[in-house]
């Protein structure tokens, strides 16, 4: 399975380029890749702006990942893939280098950003993950406003469901879609979110990798953060985040951390997917194993955001 290196951001510098953001928009096939470019570019200015403000990384990555949810195009938020029952379950999780804290969503409900109702998990502090009508009920006590299957399914997204129950689509045939991002602020600060609907036509109640600290989304300000996306299953086996991060704090460089994670993934459980990586430096580097996985970036110093897959 060959792994593909797309871009290795600022030049892989020694020297901290201060702030940066990095998204992606899912590691798999893809069918409107124009549209996915444009969206992790969309997001990525989102997030830049605020970096360039001076906001945290928390902020930034939560804001590139809400824009990400609210583009149907991604399998986040509305547009996420359905359930073999043809029901939207979300995943989201966000952390925050600094002092490791984190929270997430699991199996939850309709809600319009799960990635929001994550980092209010994260302020609340009491727990890390809310799962299924646990996360429904939090959400709503935080003040977050459900909305519906019918609100939030997508006619693209009804019908690749509709292709999967009739075999049009088989189920190795994994859509892109997944969101993730991952930032550095002026300050040093590191942070990571992700967010999913899962694989589609997945049975009622499976998590994936997205929500699971060290598995789909890791950040550690001492090591660097990793967001992940594609076959969730076998990034949950391998810690894959946690095994980025890990490599970095060795000293790899971000672009061939990424690389080793994904060869990792392919070669000790067979699974393919994708993973972005930014190191207390602000160097960033990706890897994927799939034919598509769109990315965005911007950092400190450059006048817009660069996109490609």
């Amino acid at each position: 399975m060959a792994v593909r290196a797309s871009w290795s951001g600022p030049a892989g510098t020694k020297i901290s380029p201060g702030w940066v953001i990095l998204v992606h928009g899912g590691a798999g096939r893809s069918d409107s890749d124009a549209d996915r470019i444009a969206g992790c570019r969309r997001a990525a200015s989102a997030a830049a702006a605020l970096l360039r403000g001076g906001s945290s990384s928390l902020d930034a990555v939560q804001a590139a990942v809400r824009v990400l949810e609210d583009d149907p195009f991604f399998n986040a938020g509305t547009g996420a893939c359905l359930t073999e029952d043809g029901l939207i379950e979300l995943d989201a999780a966000i952390m925050d280098g600094a002092l490791l804290r984190a929270g997430a969503v699991c199996a939850m409900p309709p809600f319009r950003n799960p990635i929001d109702v994550a980092r209010a998990v994260l302020e609340d502090g009491r727990h890390v993950l809310y799962a299924a009508e646990g996360a429904r009920a939090f959400a709503e006590a935080a003040g977050f406003a459900p909305s519906t299957h019918e609100a939030m399914t997508t006619e693209r997204a009804r019908r690749k469901w509709e292709d999967l129950r009739r075999g049009a689509l088989p189920p190795s045939s994994v859509p892109t879609g997944t969101v993730g991002a991952v930032a550095r602020d002026a300050r040093g600060n590191l942070a990571a979110a992700t967010s999913t609907g899962g694989i589609l036509g997945k049975r009622t109640g499976r998590v994936g990798d997205s929500p699971i600290v060290g598995a789909g989304t890791f950040a550690d300000d001492e090591a660097g953060a990793a967001s992940a996306t594609g076959h969730g299953e076998g990034i949950l086996r391998t810690c894959l985040g946690k095994m980025g991060v890990d490599e970095m704090k060795n000293g790899v460089d971000p672009e061939s951390a990424a690389r080793r994670a994904i060869e990792h993934l392919s070669n000790r459980v067979g699974s393919s997917g994708g993973i972005i990586l930014v190191d207390p430096l602000g160097r960033i580097g990706l890897a994927r194993s799939t034919p598509s996985m769109a990315w965005g970036a911007c950092w400190e110093g450059a006048p817009d955001a660069v996109a490609d897959t």
